[in-house]
């Protein structure tokens, strides 16, 4: 507790090398937050491309040739415009960056590892060094991710799905240079790292959750946010192994002369295939890397969702002033749906030609899966109801996650039956559906926590006129670039093209193309709102009590910011965690570590 006396530690023990979870969280988050915005500049380029082929693109391209030199520029784009190649590694480094190095890292490492703690009591977290290692293999495996840039062919540029025989064929080093130096290849040691990060966290949350609870703090007394990182621990736990064997497989594949994944009598460009100069031995099986990567992939959406609908949780219960509609229900329905998650990933490979009876069952379950997504959906809306709403900048962003979720899941209906799943696959319509959840849904969530816990990490609050359109200008955005995706997939365009405009049916929705390009540069400029506010706020902005939301759950009573060991004096839970508007209370909110009425 912070009471105890302890050793003063040094700058880089305290505050760079630190096992003290609130530090490692705000490590997690600044760290998450820079390679978010590395993403999406990412992305901002390839759309550039797709609205405006093959033309020179501004300011960036002559940036780039300056930063990068003439020889990078030459290969990757020469006279400003962006080469096929290039134009791959962009796309398959955003979608790896923004799930594994983006938003994952900040919904669990930064939002989980910062508050569940202090939301059980608990002085840290169970394993403070395990923590630490955490940390520091998600930030290794991120910058050998994005040193892939700096060799020669590029980063990987075989999807970020990574799928075989491609992948371990691709990008061969370049003469002179090491083994390991190739852009997939990277990749997949990269990935190694970022998967180590994630299973020494989950081990880490899990004990925290079930030993380090406080007193009279049973499990149905936790806050939903808890249950969502617990839930979401597990399923990092048991689905990250598979892929991390695959990454390793695959990465034998491309230096050891093995073939995991690479079948016999491959040919390439009339060629039979080499790798590492040798012929591949075969016997392998593409599609087995398909199902250990979805076999992961698939409750990955839910390990995005499910502490994004936490952070949704507890800013609508503090927001309507009154405890969330159906709690139980909202855990077993968490439960269930983590535990659904594990049997729905061939969904995802209804065109590798499996047989009617397994597509069926497949299908049956992404259908049944849909289920408790909506009872989550329903509660969090029914708790709006009689609700004396406050609209804060938090509530906001909870409040327009609930419909983009929405979206994002009743778009999602047709791509879990094969009959409307394979006219649509590989289209613009996935992207437009899965970007629904975890752009609009989950990043909307990100910004609400953000603004909401800002108080209780600084002890300022952000300001809310700046916050306010922050929102607004992301909210529109956000949907004009993703709602034309769904019209461009319907229309046939298909994903990962490099020029839809040769094309006759990419040509026909070539204004969707540009509209939703646009939309993607003033999103950008929509997030100066943001940075403005954030950081000026740690130095500048208004100070806060303790509890500045009059919230119910144990951080709040925490002081702000918690100082280390998080409590003065050890708390006690006297009841549940969204006791609100209690008839015959003369205050509208009970904290759960309140003997009585204060």
């Amino acid at each position: 507790m912070s009471g105890e006396h302890h050793k003063e530690l040094g700058f880089f023990r305290k505050y760079v090398f630190s096992v003290d979870h609130k530090v490692i969280g705000i490590q997690y988050g600044i760290t998450a937050l820079c390679f978010l915005f590395f993403g999406f500049c990412l992305i901002m380029m390839i759309r550039w491309q797709l609205a405006y082929p093959g033309e020179p693109m501004p300011l960036i391209g002559g940036l780039l040739e300056r930063l990068m030199g003439a020889k990078w520029a030459e290969e990757f784009m020469p006279g400003g415009r962006m080469t096929p190649d290039f134009y791959n590694a962009l796309g398959a480094m955003h979608g790896t960056i923004m799930i594994f190095l983006g938003v994952v890292p900040l919904l669990v490492g930064a939002f989980g590892n910062y508050v569940m703690p202090l939301q059980i009591g608990a002085p840290d977290m169970a394993f403070p060094k395990i923590n630490m290692a955490s940390y520091w293999c998600f930030a290794a495996g991120g910058v050998i991710m994005l040193s892939s840039f700096l060799v020669p062919g590029g980063a990987a540029n075989s999807g970020w799905t990574s799928y075989p025989p491609l992948s371990a064929i691709a990008q061969p080093p370049a003469a002179g240079w090491p083994i390991l130096f190739s852009g997939q290849t990277l990749w997949l040691v990269g990935m190694v790292a970022l998967i180590t990060s994630s299973l020494l966290g989950s081990v880490n949350f899990i004990v925290t959750i079930i030993q380090l609870r406080v007193k009279g703090l049973t499990m149905f007394r936790l806050p939903f946010f808890v249950w969502a990182q617990f839930v979401t621990s597990f399923l990092l736990l048991l689905a990250f192994p598979p892929l991390e064997a695959a990454g390793v497989l695959q990465l034998m594949d491309r230096v050891a002369g093995t073939s995991f994944f690479l079948p016999e009598g491959l040919v390439v460009s009339g060629q039979v295939a080499m790798v590492q100069g040798r012929e591949i031995a075969g016997g392998g099986n593409p599609l087995l890397w398909q199902h250990l990567f979805w076999f992961l992939a698939h409750p990955e959406v839910y390990v995005l969702i499910l502490p994004a609908m936490g952070i949704v949780a507890e800013i609508i219960a503090n927001n309507t002033r009154k405890p969330l509609w159906g709690y139980r229900a909202l855990v077993y329905s968490t439960v269930f749906l983590g535990f659904m998650s594990f049997i729905v990933w061939a969904h995802h490979m209804f065109m590798t030609g499996m047989g009617t009876s397994i597509s069926a069952f497949f299908a049956t379950t992404t259908m049944i899966i849909s289920i408790p997504s909506v009872i989550i959906l329903t509660a969090l809306i029914i708790s709006l109801y009689n609700g004396a709403i406050r609209f804060t900048t938090p509530m906001l962003f909870a409040l327009a996650f609930l419909p983009m979720f929405a979206i994002g899941g009743l778009t999602g209906l047709p791509l879990g039956l094969p009959v409307s799943d394979i006219p649509l696959h590989d289209t613009y319509y996935v992207i437009g559906h899965f970007h629904y959840v975890v752009a609009p849904g989950t990043i909307l969530a990100i910004f609400g926590g953000i603004y909401y816990w800002f108080p209780k990490i600084t002890g300022r609050k952000m300001n809310d006129t700046l916050g306010r359109l922050h929102f607004v200008f992301t909210f529109i955005c956000m949907n004009v670039v993703f709602m034309p995706m769904f019209f461009q997939g319907l229309a046939g365009v298909s994903r990962r093209l490099f020029d839809q405009t040769q094309y006759s049916w990419g040509a026909a929705v070539q204004g969707w193309t540009i509209t939703s390009s646009w939309g993607a540069w003033m999103l950008g400029v929509a997030q100066i709102f943001f940075f403005i506010n954030f950081f000026w706020s740690i130095w500048g902005g208004k100070k806060v009590s303790n509890n500045p939301w009059e919230a119910t759950t144990i951080e709040w009573s925490a002081p702000s910011p918690p100082p280390h060991g998080n409590f003065a004096t050890e708390p006690v839970v006297y009841r549940g965690p969204y006791e609100y508007s209690v008839p015959g209370m003369s205050k509208d909110f009970f904290p759960q570590t309140a003997v009585t009425e204060a």
